[in-house]
């Protein structure tokens, strides 16, 4: 049997013109290992690797199949929060928490953040959005929407498992909101944003799921929220939207067409690219 540190080594080198990542083979031996933190692998790595059957079997779904590390293993990190994931729902992505980051240190400019704010994530996938918005923000009620029944079982299983009550709906946009008679003070939305699939990764466009990645103008979310945000407002609005750059005009337009009086701004993610939009009515 081998040492972790003889493993790791093997199946980098037979994957290092592939792709593979050193970070995507120590997280697997953490998940098999048993270790909480990633220098542990480093501690260890002289000891023999406990399940090398099963890393072997897990790194030739890494390599060759090409599948994220997140999708073998169930399990993505956000903002330090472990998430059961799968080929349902989206792979939580650092612009997204970059998203939660901003609303977070923002929200004093449109509320009391220590009011009980109704806050409803339309496009909720892995149900990462409510659950770190929660950690910080512990008086809010939160609902939670999907169009997929798949990926709303994922998220139900996410909230349980972080001990959150959070009201679900199966629906497209605001419809189950409306139905449902839920007024809301804030809208979250991370919706399909990309406009040509050549512009995805290979493992994002072969694994992760078509409808929450793939923008139709004709039929988005965004337009539809912006059309329908009167019928779940009931004071003051804020819409919180993570989106393409490519999109800006776009929604420029869309504001401007369904909303009368807005207070809105792009704001730019770490790589300098406009990735958020905030939406403000009174």
């Amino acid at each position: 049997m081998p040492t972790i540190a003889e493993a790791m080594h093997a199946a980098y080198a037979y994957g290092k013109d592939k792709g593979v990542t050193t970070n995507d083979l120590r997280l697997l031996v953490m998940h098999n290992e048993g270790f909480a933190e990633h220098i542990d692998v480093l501690m260890h790595q002289d000891e023999p690797m406990k399940h090398y059957a099963l890393f072997q079997q897990q790194c030739r779904r890494l390599i060759d199949d090409d599948m994220p590390v997140e999708y073998i293993l169930h399990q993505a990190d956000f903002l330090g929060i472990p998430l059961y994931v799968d080929e349902n729902v989206l792979i939580p992505r650092g612009e997204t928490e970059e998203l939660v980051a901003k609303l977070t240190e923002e929200i004093g400019n449109y509320y009391d953040p220590r009011n009980y704010l109704v806050c409803g994530d339309v496009g909720t996938g892995s149900g990462c959005i409510p659950i770190a918005l929660h950690q910080s923000f512990p008086n809010w009620l939160f609902a939670a929407s999907d169009i997929s029944s798949a990926a709303l079982a994922v998220a139900k299983k996410n909230f349980h498992d972080q001990h959150m009550n959070v009201q679900t709906f199966q629906g497209d946009a605001l419809k189950p909101y409306i139905e449902n008679k839920t007024n809301l003070d804030i809208i979250v939305s991370n919706p399909p944003y990309i406009l040509d699939p050549k512009d995805a990764q290979e493992s994002v466009r072969r694994y992760e799921p078509a409808s929450a990645l793939w923008l139709d103008p004709a039929r988005s979310v965004y337009e539809s929220i912006f059309r329908d945000y009167p019928k779940v407002k009931s004071g003051d609005i804020l819409m919180v939207f993570e989106i393409s750059p490519d999109l800006k005009d776009w929604l420029e337009g869309l504001i401007h067409q369904y909303m009368k009086h807005p207070e809105y701004r792009f704001e730019k993610d770490l790589n300098g690219f406009d990735r958020f939009l905030f939406v403000y009515e009174e």
